[in-house]
């Protein structure tokens, strides 16, 4: 889960829905916020046109009748009321002075005439007015979905005769709505954005870029890759065509490297085929027999040398093998006698004869040093470990990584009876690096060395107990 979530197209996905959610719900708040704005306004505009009539019809009407006008204008969200005092002691010109404004002129006043207008935001819990009915407030509240949030204004106008007109009102915020309409234009926006988002990123994209991470993946081996077509973006052609670029250099230097040493050991042949040749043909014995010692050493280091060279390159067919039938079949060749614990059933994409050469190479080091080699395998993370075993000296920890080097040897004696060439481990780790691998050496804590072979799984090699 956590892979995939790491993945270039889910992230893309991830980011155009959140990128797309929150933009959805910025609007909708703009949007109910200039909704809120303008229901405001009306009602203000309805208010004070409701105030202004009334003073009109007050002033104009006799004393005996004002009680019956403003029992009258009364409703369940306007109440009005005629005292001696103003019910706004200081007029709120920076907000009421729209409405002011639109009093006067509906009263065609000169400004001669008192008016003073406050707004304030009622902060809290609130109930709806109270003078509504029970099923107008219950009403009121399922309509608002309990959040109630009001402005209330206030506003007191001079009557001749020394008396204020106090009106009291209230502007609830209507609550934020997600219409339905503007849901699935989000759901369709979305879902056209994605479908063209994820055809491109599959063709034009991740396509290209997973063949890429393949191709290098089996290069990194040793295999033979096919050179990549130029698909997708400019930058990924780019990369693309950088790869194709690597892959040819690096396949020609190795190629090149490999011709160079396969022809100095030929042309080495025939002067060494000559120098066996005379040294054949001396009389002493003793000087013979070293003369043709020599020259058989010589001709065993060039065949070595070239067996190193080869080891470097990728000519041999990749199979895919179960490992551990794999390694039974080495234990029957008899070659090397070394003693096997049976790990996880493995399938392995290599070079059989190469990978062949490698671990003999590794167990016979074993078994010449330590009398005994045993061979382990266990599959970890992306990786198959190989530990080869012995129970010999071991080596001092400053040259566990010099015995790599070709042509170093430990062993002072100098005997190929007991030394070799000093080529076998620098041609294990030439062929276990082809395939994309490494190799170490590690003293045990008891006794002895471990030869660790860690050689990468791919996609298709999987314990088959997963």
């Amino acid at each position: 889960m956590w892979r995939a979530l790491q993945t270039l197209r889910v992230q893309l996905v991830l980011l155009i829905v959140a990128a797309l959610a929150i933009a959805q719900v910025i609007s909708l708040l703009l949007f109910a916020d200039e909704r809120s704005l303008a229901i405001r306004v009306a009602l203000g505009f309805e208010a004070a046109g409701r105030a202004a009539n009334v003073a009109r019809l007050i002033e104009e009407a006799p004393a005996d009748l004002r009680p019956s006008i403003l029992r009258a204008a009364n409703s369940p969200l306007v109440r009005f009321e005629l005292a001696d005092l103003p019910l706004v002691q200081h007029g709120d010109h920076s907000d009421g002075g729209t409405v002011e404004n639109r009093v006067r002129a509906l009263l065609s006043d000169d400004y001669s005439r008192d008016i003073r207008v406050e707004l304030h935001e009622i902060n809290g819990e609130i109930m709806p007015l109270p003078n509504l009915s029970r099923e107008m407030t219950e009403m009121h509240i399922a309509m608002m979905r309990g959040e109630l949030s009001a402005i209330e204004m206030n506003l007191s106008i001079g009557i001749s005769g020394g008396q204020w007109l106090n009106v009291s009102t209230r502007f609830e915020r209507p609550p934020i709505q997600w219409p339905f309409y503007a849901m699935l234009t989000f759901a369709l926006s979305a879902a056209a954005i994605l479908i063209a988002v994820f055809w491109f990123v599959m063709t034009r994209l991740t396509g290209p870029l997973q063949r890429l991470v393949g191709a290098a993946d089996r290069l990194g081996r040793g295999e033979d890759v096919a050179t990549l077509p130029m698909q997708g973006p400019v930058e990924v052609r780019e990369l693309t065509s950088g790869f194709n670029r690597m892959q040819d250099r690096l396949t020609r230097f190795v190629t090149d490297r490999t011709r160079v040493l396969a022809a100095l050991g030929h042309d080495l042949r025939s002067p060494l085929t000559a120098m066996r040749v005379r040294a054949e043909m001396v009389d002493e014995e003793e000087t013979r027999d070293s003369l043709v010692a020599s020259v058989e050493e010589m001709q065993s280091m060039v065949d070595a040398t070239l067996t190193f060279a080869r080891g470097l390159t990728g000519n041999e067919a990749v199979e895919t093998v179960e490992f551990g039938e794999f390694l039974r079949e080495l234990q029957a060749e008899k070659a090397v006698e070394f003693s096997l614990i049976d790990g996880p059933a493995m399938q392995m994409r290599l070079r059989p004869n190469a990978m062949r050469r490698a671990l003999r190479n590794l167990i016979e080091n074993a078994v010449r040093y330590g009398k005994h080699a045993c061979v382990s395998w266990v599959p970890e993370h992306d990786s198959l470990f190989i530990k080869i075993k012995d129970d010999g000296p071991g080596i001092p920890e400053k040259d566990t990584e010099r015995v790599f080097e070709p042509f170093v040897r430990l062993e002072e004696s100098r005997s190929l009876e007991t030394g070799g060439h000093g080529l076998g481990l620098s041609i294990a780790r030439s062929i276990i690096r082809a395939h994309g691998g490494d190799i170490k050496l590690e003293n045990r804590d008891e006794s002895g060395l471990v030869a660790i072979v860690q050689l990468p799984l791919v996609a298709d090699q999987h314990n088959e107990g997963d």
